[in-house]
């Protein structure tokens, strides 16, 4: 009995933190009530009322897990290479001495949903988490079963960081202060883009150089234009601020790159909406961005999950949706979040591209530490093979 009342205890205590149920109390400061998406005590989804989950589902996944000893632990590491510090360095940045001509874009998985992406003379993080527990507090909560693929004090100096919102596995606090420290050790200056009502958290920790953006509102920072677009998700940080931040992705448009940061999100119209908003940048038909970075993980059992989380199908949805020339995969394999094992998304994506004939080079996963190189947009994203990969 003692350990049914334990498991118990820690599945309220979840529920405390996980589905954030109680009533609003505050008033959204923010709030325009010829916007759809703001309520005055916060912010809502375009296609549902809210994906947040009772406090009984929640104990009935949780007893559920528990029972059946999920999740089972994986049948392999989650890949990693060593990152190569010296070429991330030598990215030419505004300003370098090397900076000219159009540059060839790199991206590195960091690992979760944090991604470090060179290009158009900027160094940009998405989602940055380097604490060893995506959690409140260092002691307890989902431990990283992989190091960063890049230690924070071996990134390049970081132009700007996008935050999809405030969740504790996207929004770490001991790692935005680390790299504000590390930009005034540089004498740089990092520029932090947040979800409405998430700026006056970064300040409370004393970082000033925060812009806050609303749906479809637009920042540019050195010739880079900086889109915050819908998903479907929701916003909590404790017990009594369910969806009084908002939540979003980041689409991207640069010289040499158009992409978009997913962030975490459930299937919604919002993708497809992105696209059109967009279309006129991308005339030639079947076209969109050059790249997506798509959450995959996080997404069993999908009846708790299904409305917040995307499984690896639906992500390849969004990948269409988006007209995305190139996907990749995040989200994934880095803390156990969910019932399923740290290594199975990329096994249920490789299923969902042969069953929708996709092939593997159009959307893909990255070992942990990899960088890639993409082709600037002057000289044009050569097309992904027709043929799927061999499926059996």
């Amino acid at each position: 009995m003692g350990l049914i009342f334990s498991m118990f205890r820690k599945a309220f205590a979840l529920a405390a933190l996980g589905c954030m149920a109680a009533a609003h109390a505050a008033s959204n400061p923010y709030f325009d009530p010829e916007k759809a998406h703001h309520t005055p005590t916060g912010f809502r989804n375009n296609h549902v009322e809210s994906v947040r989950q009772s406090l009984p589902n929640l104990v009935r996944w949780k007893w559920n897990a528990w029972l059946n000893g999920l999740p089972l632990p994986p049948q392999a590491p989650t890949p990693a290479v060593a990152a190569d510090v010296q070429a991330l360095a030598g990215y030419p940045r505004h300003g370098s001495p090397a900076s000219h001509g159009p540059d060839a874009p790199m991206l590195t998985w960091i690992g979760h949903a944090t991604v470090l992406v060179q290009a158009g003379g900027l160094n940009i993080l998405t989602d940055p988490i380097f604490s060893e527990r995506a959690s409140p507090v260092q002691f307890a909560g989902p431990r990283r079963a992989q190091p960063p693929g890049v230690a924070l004090a071996d990134l390049p100096p970081i132009d700007v960081v996008v935050v999809s919102h405030n969740h504790f596995d996207h929004l770490d606090k001991a790692s935005v202060v680390q790299l504000k420290a590390l930009a005034d050790q540089r004498s740089g200056t990092t520029v932090f883009l947040v979800p409405l009502g998430v700026k006056p958290l970064l300040q409370s920790w004393g970082i000033e150089s925060v812009q806050e953006l609303d749906w479809w509102d637009k920042t540019v920072v050195q010739g880079t234009e900086f889109h915050f677009t819908p998903t479907q998700h929701w916003s909590a940080r404790s017990l009594h601020d369910a969806e009084e931040t908002l939540w979003g992705a980041w689409s991207v448009f640069g010289p040499t790159l158009h992409w978009y940061f997913a962030g975490d999100t459930g299937y919604s119209q919002d993708f497809a909406d992105t696209r059109r908003h967009f279309q006129e940048r991308w005339p030639e038909p079947g076209t969109g961005f050059d790249l997506a970075l798509i959450p995959i993980g996080a997404y069993e059992p999908r009846w708790f999950m299904q409305r917040q989380h995307v499984d690896p199908a639906q992500a390849l949805q969004i990948h269409r949706n988006l007209g995305a020339q190139r996907s990749i995969g995040i989200h994934w394999g880095t803390f156990p979040l969910t019932d399923e094992p740290l290594d199975q998304a990329p096994k249920d994506l490789q299923r969902a591209r042969c069953e929708a004939g996709i092939a593997q080079q159009a959307f893909g996963t990255l070992a942990i530490g990899e960088t890639v190189l993409l082709p600037p947009r002057q000289a044009p994203m050569a097309p992904s093979p027709a043929a799927p990969e061999v499926c059996g």
